[in-house]
């Protein structure tokens, strides 16, 4: 059974929380030749915030997915293709692992049938997530691949997800999750800024995640980092 993202090279993540730049449109976000809309962010992040960037762009051809931190923030719309729900394999305690999971599924009428996971390793402790999380970031390339194998092997998750968030990551520890998978799509995301950054990361990653570039510097930089990914 095929997935939606088994085509995607490039994801941009759209924080509700953040600002556009001066002049650009949700529009010109959905034009960036991205492969599809992630809308999720770790602090400060409402449902009215999220219902706002999903209205904003739902008249566009992007598939649109919300990613949200925590329960209270999830949205129904007919808009959304679906969800994208982060675990963290490398948190600190098991809340984030399964302890916040447990209050998604008093959902009333949770689609499951749109609902993914997606089994985070997070590897910058400077970033809120991995503050938030307490995850031990202090981990080798062997670490990296041996988490994603837990991830594939023993959960059965789809995606892992490497995250940096806020800085250009190690390619050889991004590398070594990839060649630990079979067939789970490992996504990439953190501090691609330009083409070459993309283009780089994209070749050791199934799927690059873009994020703050878009709320930095607009949508002509997205563009090349949309370049970089499809050319990988």
């Amino acid at each position: 059974m095929s997935n939606p993202w088994d085509d995607w090279d490039h994801v941009l993540k759209v924080d509700p929380d953040k600002a556009l730049r001066e002049g650009e449109t949700f529009e010109d976000v959905c034009r960036t030749g991205t492969d599809a809309i992630e809308i999720g962010g770790t602090l400060d992040i409402t449902a009215e915030k999220m219902t706002r960037v999903v209205d904003a762009a739902a008249e566009y051809d992007v598939p649109l997915y919300q990613e949200p931190s925590n329960p209270g923030v999830v949205i129904d719309s007919p808009a959304l293709d679906g969800y994208l729900i982060p675990t963290v394999f490398n948190a600190g305690g098991p809340f984030w692992i399964t302890g916040a999971h447990k209050e998604w599924v008093r959902i009333d009428d949770l689609d499951w049938s749109r609902t993914h996971t997606e089994a985070y390793i997070v590897l910058n402790p400077e970033a809120s997530v991995a503050q938030l999380t307490e995850a031990n970031c202090d981990l080798d390339a062997d670490d990296v691949a041996a988490y994603a194998k837990v991830a594939e092997r023993m959960f059965g998750q789809e995606i892992v997800y490497v995250e940096y968030s806020g800085t250009f990551g190690d390619a050889e520890k991004v590398a070594a999750a990839h060649d630990a998978l079979a067939d789970a799509t490992l996504f990439y995301g953190g501090g691609i800024r330009d083409y070459e950054s993309a283009n780089e990361m994209a070749a050791h990653s199934d799927v690059i995640v873009v994020g703050d570039l878009l709320h930095d510097e607009g949508v002509d930089a997205v563009r090349e980092t949309v370049k970089g990914a499809k050319d990988a």
